[in-house]
C-alpha cells in the first residue's frame, strides 16, 4: 500500500520540473561558486539584479530589500511584473517557466532587454532550486499574483498563524500547476516581490547575508544606475551589525554616475580632474537562434556596444579599477579591462613622446620605456560597458570573455583620451603636463627599484656567501620541509638556536622595530637593512618580481615576544609580507609562532617529579589552575609568567614554540583581500585621523593588566 501511494505521488510533472533543477542541487557549486555565505549572497544578488534589470530597461526606479528575523529576504521592485500569461511552448504561466526552466526568460531569449545583468536564464530557478521555500507576487492588471515553490517544485503551503515558513506542510502541484489571483492591485501599479528561505540541506548555518556586502555592492549599483532608489532594511538583529539593536533601514540614490563612482573611490589628493570618456561601437558576431520548430540555428548579429568611463589620477601609487558589464561587476576584468589598459598605454605613450624633450626622458635604445604600471600608478577608473548578450566565462560572471569589446574600448579610450591630452585649453594643458610629470616620475622609480632589488636579490641557493651573516641558516635543501624564523632580538636568537633542529630550521634574527612599509616608498623599504635582509633571505624578490617558485622556505614563522611590543613587530612584518611578498601569503606559508604566557610547576606526589604545565592564554591560566585545585594537584605559587623568549631556556623554547610535535602555528591568510588591504592601509597607513578614531572606539576594551608598564 505504501509503495503504491509512494509512486502515485511521484508523476510524470514532477520529472518535467525537476529534470533540470535536480542537477542544480547535485553540483550547486557549478552554478553559485559556493556553498558558503558567498554562495548565499550570490544567490540574493541574482534575485536583485532581476530587478535592477528593469531599472536599465527604463521600467523601475525603486527596490526594496528585506533581511527577515527568520533569515528569509524579501526583494521588492516597480518593475513591469514578470508575465503571468501562458508560454505557448510549455504551456505554463511566466512566472513558473522563469522559477522552474534553466535557461529560459525574458534575457536568454532576447528581444526584452537589449542589455542586461543575467543572461544565462539560469538566476530565478538556481536560487529556487536552492530554496528550501521560495514565494512569488506579481502585481500585473490590476490583480496581484501569487505562486510558491518547495526546493524548486510548485505547490501550495498550509500557512499557520504564525505565517509563513518553510516547516508548513506543503502539497505539490499534480496535474497541473495554479498562478492564483490573491487580491487586487491598484490600478497602474506593477512589480514583483520575491520572499525566499535558503535551503539549509545546501547552506550551512554559518552562511549568512553580510550587510557591509549588500551596502557596497547596492551603493555601486546605484552610481551605475542614476535615479534608481535602493532601499535596505535589516530586521535579524545580528550583533555587530548596524540593526543589532533594532530594526535598520538605509536608503540609496545617486545621479551623477560614473563620475561620482569614481570620486567615491578615489583615496588620494587629486592631480587631475576625473575626466568623463564615453562612446559606442558595433561588432558582429555569430550565435545560435532558436527557430519556430525549437532547433538552434546560426544567424549573424549585429551588437552594439556603449562604452563608459570615468578616471582621475591621484597622488597616490595605488590603483583602483572597478569594471562592470551591464552594471554587473567583473572583479577578474575580461576583454573590456584589456581594451581599457591597452588603449590608455597607448595614449599616454604617445603623449610622453610628443613631450619627451620637455620630460628629458630617453628614448634611445629604449632605456626609458613606459609600462602598464607606471600609467596605472596613482589611477582611479570606473569601466562599465553595456551590451547585449555578453559572453561570460562561468555563471559567476567575473571574466568577460567578448573577444570584439576590446578593440571598442581601446578605440573609445584613445580617441577621448588623446583628445584630453592634446587640449589647447589651459586647465587641460596644465593637468596633462601634471599627469605626464607623474607617469614619467614612477617609470624612473621602478628602474631604480630594478635595479636596487637585482643588488639585493639572491639569484639561487648556492651563493650563500651573499646571505647575511647574521641568517643560521639549515642543512637541508628540500624547500616544502625547511622553515626560516624571524626571530626579535639577539637574546632570542642565542636560545633559539640551541632549541632549532638544526637539519630543516632556519633562524634569522631582525633588530627591533622594522621598517613601517605601507608608509614608505619602495626605495626607502629596500635601503631598510632589516627589510632588505628578510627579502634577500628568502631569495624570491619582492613586489611585482616576487617569483614563489624561489623561495627558499616552505614555511615562514614570524617569533616575536608575547607582549605589545611583539604584536608591533608581527604587524609590521606582516605588512611587509602582504605589501611586498603577497603570494607568500596566499599561498598559506607565513605563520605565526605562538610562544606560552606561564608556566606553572606542578609539585609531584611521593618520588614522582615535578611536571610542567604552559597556558597561552589568562583565561586558560585561570581554568587550568581551577583544574588542578579540583583534582586536588599542588602547584607553586611563584608561576612564572613570561615576558619574552630571552626569558625561556632552549628545552622550554623547542618544547613548546619550535617543535612541530608540541607547537601551535597560526597561519596567516587574507581570504577578502580588499577588506585585508583597509585593515592594513587603516592600522599602518599615512593616515593618522581614522585609526586614532578606531584606537579611541577600542580603548574600553583595554586590559589594562597587559601593558608592560
Amino acid at each position: 500500500m505504501t509503495t503504491t501511494s509512494a509512486e502515485s505521488s511521484y508523476t510524470a510533472r514532477h520529472l518535467s520540473v525537476l529534470e533540470g533543477l535536480e542537477a542544480v542541487r547535485k553540483r550547486p557549486g557549478m552554478y553559485i561558486g559556493s556553498t558558503d555565505s558567498r554562495g548565499l549572497m550570490h544567490c540574493l544578488w541574482e534575485i536583485i539584479d532581476n530587478s535592477v534589470d528593469e531599472a536599465l530597461a527604463g521600467n523601475c526606479d525603486q527596490i526594496e530589500i528585506v533581511l527577515h528575523a527568520d533569515t528569509s529576504v524579501t526583494v521588492k521592485d516597480n518593475g513591469r511584473g514578470i508575465p503571468v500569461d501562458v508560454e505557448p511552448k510549455t504551456g505554463l504561466s511566466g512566472v513558473e517557466v522563469v522559477f522552474t526552466k534553466l535557461h529560459a526568460g525574458g534575457k536568454f531569449g532576447g528581444g526584452s532587454y537589449t542589455a542586461s545583468g543575467g543572461l544565462h536564464g539560469v538566476g530565478a530557478s538556481v536560487v529556487n532550486a536552492l530554496s528550501a521555500r521560495l514565494d512569488v507576487e506579481v502585481d500585473r492588471g490590476s490583480k496581484t499574483h501569487r505562486m510558491t515553490f518547495h526546493r524548486g517544485e510548485p505547490g501550495l503551503f498550509a500557512d499557520g498563524a504564525a505565517g509563513p515558513s518553510p516547516e508548513s506542510p506543503f502539497t505539490p502541484f499534480v496535474d497541473h500547476s495554479e498562478l492564483t489571483v490573491v487580491g487586487k492591485a491598484p490600478r497602474g501599479r506593477t512589480g514583483t516581490r520575491v520572499r525566499y528561505w535558503a535551503d539549509r540541506q545546501v547552506f550551512p548555518k554559518s552562511a549568512v547575508f553580510s550587510y557591509d556586502e549588500l551596502v557596497t555592492r547596492i551603493r555601486q549599483t546605484t552610481f551605475l544606475v542614476p535615479g534608481l532608489a535602493i532601499t535596505l532594511r535589516d530586521e535579524r538583529g545580528l550583533p555587530g551589525t548596524p540593526g543589532q539593536d533594532g530594526p535598520h533601514e538605509e536608503r540609496f540614490l545617486a545621479t551623477g554616475g560614473t563620475v561620482d563612482f569614481a570620486d567615491f573611490l578615489a583615496p588620494d589628493t587629486a592631480v587631475t580632474s576625473t575626466w568623463h570618456l564615453t562612446g559606442t561601437g558595433s561588432f558582429k558576431e555569430t550565435v545560435p537562434v532558436l527557430d519556430d520548430r525549437g532547433h538552434l540555428s546560426p544567424q549573424e548579429v549585429t551588437r552594439e556596444c556603449e562604452v563608459d568611463v570615468a578616471l582621475r589620477w591621484g597622488t597616490g601609487y595605488e590603483t583602483e579599477v572597478r569594471t562592470f558589464v551591464n552594471i554587473i561587476a567583473t572583479p577578474k576584468g575580461g576583454s573590456h579591462l584589456r581594451g581599457f589598459e591597452a588603449g590608455l598605454l597607448k595614449v599616454v605613450s604617445k603623449a610622453v613622446e610628443s613631450n619627451a624633450r620637455r620630460l628629458k626622458v630617453s628614448t634611445k635604445d629604449g632605456a626609458e620605456k613606459i609600462e602598464k604600471d607606471d600609467v596605472l600608478a596613482g589611477l582611479t577608473a570606473v569601466l562599465t560597458v553595456r551590451l547585449a548578450e555578453p559572453q561570460f566565462e562561468g555563471q559567476t560572471k567575473e571574466v568577460l570573455g567578448t573577444a570584439p569589446v576590446r578593440a571598442i574600448v581601446a578605440r573609445v579610450v584613445e580617441q577621448q583620451l588623446g583628445a584630453v591630452l592634446t587640449s589647447s585649453k589651459r586647465d587641460d594643458k596644465a593637468q596633462a603636463s601634471l599627469l605626464l610629470d607623474k607617469v614619467v616620475a614612477e617609470m624612473r622609480a621602478r628602474i631604480t627599484a630594478r635595479k636596487q632589488k637585482e643588488i639585493s636579490r639572491r639569484k639561487n641557493a648556492l651563493e650563500s656567501s651573499s646571505l647575511p651573516s647574521k641568517l643560521a641558516d639549515c642543512r637541508s635543501d628540500d624547500v616544502a620541509r625547511s622553515e626560516l624564523f624571524i626571530v626579535e632580538g639577539d637574546s632570542a636568537l642565542g636560545t633559539a638556536k640551541l632549541a632549532r633542529s638544526s637539519d630543516f630550521q632556519a633562524l634569522l634574527p631582525i633588530r627591533g622595530k622594522i621598517l613601517n612599509v605601507q608608509k614608505a616608498s619602495v626605495s626607502d623599504m629596500l635601503r631598510n637593512a632589516e627589510c632588505a635582509a628578510i627579502i634577500q633571505v628568502i631569495g624570491a624578490g619582492s613586489g611585482r618580481s616576487f617569483d614563489l617558485e624561489a623561495a627558499r622556505y616552505g614555511k615562514i614563522v614570524l617569533m616575536t615576544d608575547a607582549d605589545v611590543d611583539g604584536a608591533h613587530i608581527r604587524t609590521l612584518l606582516l605588512t611587509l609580507f602582504f605589501r611586498y611578498m603577497r603570494p607568500l601569503v596566499d599561498a598559506g606559508r607565513v605563520f605565526a609562532a605562538v610562544p606560552p604566557l606561564h608556566r606553572i610547576e606542578v609539585i609531584g606526589s611521593g618520588k614522582r617529579k615535578n611536571e610542567y604545565v604552559y597556558t597561552y592564554s589568562e583565561a586558560e591560566l585561570v581554568s587550568t589552575m581551577k583544574k588542578l585545585d579540583r583534582a586536588g594537584k599542588r602547584y607553586k605559587e611563584d608561576i612564572q609568567r613570561y615576558k619574552g623568549l630571552g626569558e625561556m631556556d632552549a628545552d622550554q623554547l623547542a618544547e613548546t614554540t619550535m617543535d612541530p610535535r608540541h607547537r601551535t602555528l597560526r597561519r596567516v591568510t587574507a581570504e577578502h583581500a580588499e577588506a585585508a588591504e583597509r585593515v592594513f592601509e587603516l592600522l599602518m597607513g599615512s593616515d593618522v585621523a581614522p585609526r586614532k578614531d578606531f584606537i579611541i572606539a577600542g580603548a574600553a576594551e583595554l586590559d589594562r593588566a597587559r601593558i608592560d608598564a
